[in-house]
């Protein structure tokens, strides 16, 4: 069920719904490489080399990938259902338009991963750092930033609905065109966001945050703002 929790002033948003991820006993992946197209159905994937492998359109169901290295593997289209991934590593990975959905992330240490025009729903990402994450154009409904660092996200053009930031830092993002809907970002800190401020309507700040962000709002306004 989703919560329901309130600004200082007064506001309601609408918490996310986590995912509750149980899996079956796995079997080891043993393949020699990801295939495209293929559909990995309870298997464990541990310390794997997926290093540039070609697994577009694949299908990850009930599966553990956990210390792999994924360095510019292809992954656009896939699907991940129902898996917990731990301690992914990697730049460059490309999961453009894929879609996670009742997904745990954890601990990652990734870079420039391409995630634009992605489905992500009851997706929680805790711990760990991502730099240069490309959200554009992607769907997020129930999405929880837990404990992490997120460097110079892309948000631009996205759809987030119920999307909570918790003891997230979140670092020059970028918001120009998104639509936030029931977005809770008191818990991110720092909170810095170099475009798309204008498009905060559907998000719950807290009060020192709107005054950390003053500068850049009365910028984007073009208030002088002088002693």
């Amino acid at each position: 069920m989703a919560r329901r929790a309130a600004g200082a002033d007064g506001t309601r948003v609408k918490g996310a719904r986590r995912p509750e991820v149980r899996l079956p006993p796995l079997e080891p992946w043993t393949g020699g490489g990801l295939e495209p197209d293929g559909d990995y159905d309870g298997l464990e994937f541990r310390a794997a080399d997926l290093a540039g492998q070609d697994g577009a359109g694949a299908r990850f169901m009930d599966c553990a990938l956990t210390e792999c290295a994924v360095d510019e593997a292809v992954l656009r289209r896939a699907r991940v259902l129902d898996s917990v991934l731990r301690g992914l590593r990697g730049v460059g990975t490309d999961l453009a338009e894929a879609t996670f959905r009742d997904v745990e992330l954890l601990d990652p240490r990734l870079g420039g991963t391409q995630l634009h025009g992605a489905v992500l729903e009851r997706v929680v990402i805790r711990g760990g750092k991502i730099d240069f994450l490309n959200l554009r154009e992607a769907r997020l409904r129930d999405v929880v930033f837990e404990s992490c660092v997120l460097v110079e996200p892309d948000f631009a053009g996205a759809r987030l609905e119920r999307v909570e930031f918790t003891g997230c830092a979140l670092k020059e993002a970028d918001f120009g065109g998104a639509t936030l809907r029931d977005v809770d970002l008191r818990g991110a800190a720092p909170l810095e966001i170099v475009r798309g401020l204008d498009r905060l309507a559907g998000a719950v700040i807290s009060t020192g945050q709107l005054l950390d962000l003053a500068p850049v709002l009365a910028g984007e306004l073009g208030i002088r703002v002088e002693d």
